[in-house]
């Protein structure tokens, strides 16, 4: 089971949060069409190391990036992008 270290709540299971996408799948605000389909569908997807952004949904509710490998799921980083809910008990 993958355990991802919230920087807020502690290890936790990976069912508390929610995968949004590989970082570099993020399209800037100016692409144009075209540029989003070869962006988002044309892109490499190679096996190994990526960032990610996660979100941990039951927990805090905070924007995470995480360095993980899409073999092994190993983690090597978490940082947060964003602060917690304020009604997030931890």
């Amino acid at each position: 089971m993958l355990r991802i270290a919230c920087p807020y709540c502690g290890r936790r299971a990976q069912a508390e949060f929610v995968f949004e996408r590989a970082l570099d799948a993020i399209l800037p605000l100016d692409a144009t069409p075209a540029a989003a389909v070869e962006h988002l569908f044309a892109r490499d997807n190679p096996k190994g190391w990526s960032w990610e952004l996660w979100r941990h949904t039951a927990g805090c509710g905070a924007w995470l990036r995480l360095h993980r490998h899409t073999v092994t799921h190993q983690i090597a980083a978490v940082e947060t992008l964003g602060a917690p809910r304020q009604d997030a008990g931890g």
